[in-house]
């Protein structure tokens, strides 16, 4: 019973934090997004969309992985979902 409170305690704690605590970013992202943007080939236009790309790379990466070391599992699962009637 101790620990589910501190857990909701905790997490209510952290529901009620800023969110600057969280928004925290690498720092060359952060200097270029607040940078002037002009004379950076081919101005913002040209930033947001590389940051933009940089960002689904991250966010690919794990998912790849994660799907090279499960890829059995995800492929019966998939059989399985097929093959049930109902």
């Amino acid at each position: 019973m101790g620990r589910l409170i501190l857990f909701l305690f905790l997490s209510f704690a952290l529901m009620l934090a800023p969110s600057e605590i969280f928004a925290q970013g690498c720092a060359m992202c952060k200097a270029v997004a607040q940078g002037e943007g002009t004379g950076v080939f081919g101005g913002e236009q040209s930033i947001g969309r590389g940051l933009n790309r940089g960002i689904l790379y991250l966010m690919a990466v794990p998912y790849a992985l994660l799907f090279l070391l499960f890829r059995k599992r995800i492929v019966g699962f998939f059989k399985e979902f097929a093959g049930a009637q109902g």
